[in-house]
């Protein structure tokens, strides 16, 4: 028969490694010839093919996983299918071929649909479902409705199993969820549940898992000295050595030191925040895991940003750009356009960066908080003279409600500074509610301990009060807070202090 169809030209012969091999020479020809066998002599010869790449490959099946997922998902052979989707899934999640892992880990769970409930068939969904999440969080971002129905499943399997380490992943990634949505009473009810549940647990891997939520939680709202002492817990509880099986898409020791490092600068403490943010890269690129390094180059940036390092800030923003368009990270996407925005802004392509910030905010409308870029907008407006726009984008931020949950998180004392140096910008008849805004600004900060938000917020009031002949006034507030700082002094903001206080006292 093979004879004849080669002879027909409708297949043609190829040497293989093993043996020979005989290919179809059109596609079409192929479909035909598929179609014209009866659905279950099918389903048999792609059981036997599977059959025979198993026992060709017995030792290098890694390397034809797609082949062997592609002939039992056709065959009647559902255990099969769904062992070989898995392991391809888990082999493209691991080479960040995120399209691919989710499309292996979608047809894996369809298939499971098809067997019997047993806790095997649970305890194969669960492991899937987890790895979808993750593969998912890469793709789409933390907050993606995907994202949560992953996790909410896995919850319910491992509820259902009665397995309370299994449980530990699932629930770390509903708290990714709900925190990057700004939930912020949900993300903490999880992560308190995480924490509680390790100490019984005793598992230092677990309680890292649970201290990095926390902090990482704390730090957003503005709950700075205890995002501190969680997130250093987390640190010196990471193990080089051995990183942690758990933690969803990015190594929990780099999460752990990049939000230490965002910490430290709103505490007052830009070099420690520096040597922290270093720490974090040089982790992420020994890993060498695409969306880890995203991440920490995100925090990078962002820490860049804080300390006003604009030049440096677009760097490493147009770095995460490629990296995040390389492998269709589309939240690191969004983010870094923004960030890099702000950074041109800084350097005085205003309109260009205001066009970029606007692309990324609209492309992260529903993936949680946004304070810290609207801060960014804000200012770029002022600088631009669009008041109204900057008085609009604040509006929009501050209206949030306790319902809404948000509040601002940390950044909410440099969004009333930022008001009041729009209605300055406005008119100076709003002077006295701009002073308002300066001394709200200054309350928030000194309630959080965001020490770098204070010294922001006095030098505005200072020079607001030296336009109102009450230098001395002026002087005396920013002398209390310069004092306070013991590093950072060839940062922007400490230079702009130590510069203001010498005209003031001039």
């Amino acid at each position: 028969m093979l004879a004849e169809l080669r002879a027909g030209e409708f297949i043609y012969e190829q040497s293989a490694v093993a043996d020979t091999e005989y290919v179809f020479k059109h596609a079409l020809t192929q479909e035909v010839a598929y179609n014209s066998l009866l659905i279950e002599r099918r389903k048999l010869l792609h059981e036997r093919a599977g059959q025979a790449l198993e026992s060709m490959f017995a030792g290098q099946l890694d390397d034809h996983l797609t082949q062997l997922a592609h002939h039992y998902s056709r065959s009647d052979n559902i255990s099969k299918a769904v062992e070989y989707l898995g392991r391809a899934g888990q082999q493209a999640l691991q080479r960040s071929v995120h399209v691919e892992a989710i499309s292996s880990f979608t047809a894996a769970i369809d298939l499971l649909q098809r067997l019997p409930e047993s806790p095997e068939r649970n305890q194969g969904e669960l492991v899937i479902q987890q790895a979808l999440g993750t593969a998912l969080i890469a793709l789409k971002g933390y907050a993606a409705s995907e994202v949560e129905r992953a996790f909410a499943r896995a919850l319910e399997l491992c509820e259902r199993l009665g397995d309370p380490v299994k449980l530990f992943p699932a629930m770390f990634g509903l708290w990714a969820v709900h925190y990057l949505r700004g939930e912020r009473r949900k993300a903490f009810e999880l992560a308190e549940q995480l924490l509680r549940r390790a100490e019984r647990a005793r598992d230092q891997e677990l309680l890292m898992l649970a201290h990095v939520a926390l902090g990482d939680t704390s730090c957003s709202t503005g709950e700075l000295l205890r995002a501190r002492e969680h997130l250093e817990v987390a640190i010196s509880l990471y193990n080089r050595e051995r990183p942690p099986r758990l933690g969803g898409s990015n190594d929990l020791g780099v999460n752990a030191l990049s939000y230490a490092a965002l910490t430290l600068w709103l505490l007052g403490y830009p070099d420690q925040a520096l040597e922290r943010s270093n720490e974090a890269f040089a982790l992420a690129e020994a890993i060498s895991h695409p969306h880890t390094l995203a991440f920490a180059e995100f925090f990078v940036g962002r820490l860049l940003q804080l300390r006003r390092n604009a030049r440096e800030t677009q760097e490493i923003e147009e770095r995460l750009i490629a990296l995040s368009a390389e492998h269709g990270f589309t939240f690191w996407l969004a983010q870094a356009t923004i960030e890099r925005g702000g950074a041109m802004a800084e350097q005085g392509r205003h309109e260009e960066g205001i066009a970029l910030m606007q692309e990324g905010l609209t492309t992260l409308h529903a993936a949680g908080p946004r304070a810290q870029y609207l801060c960014l907008l804000v200012d770029a407006y002022r600088k631009t003279g669009r008041i109204n726009d900057g008085l609009g984008a604040l509006s929009e931020v501050m209206s949030a409600t306790d319902e809404d949950e948000e509040r601002w998180g940390g950044f909410e004392p440099e969004l009333h500074r930022l008001k009041g140096e729009l209605l300055l910008k406005k008119d100076d008849s709003d002077a006295a509610e701009a002073r308002h805004c300066f001394q709200r600004a200054i309350e928030t900060a000194r309630n959080r301990s965001a020490k770098s938000w204070e010294l922001r917020a006095t030098m505005s009031l200072a020079r607001l009060l030296a336009k109102q002949d009450r230098r001395e006034e002026g002087r005396a507030m920013l002398v209390d807070i310069y004092g306070w700082f013991t590093e950072g002094f060839d940062t922007a903001d400490l230079k702009d202090a130590g510069a203001l206080l010498d005209e003031l006292s001039e």
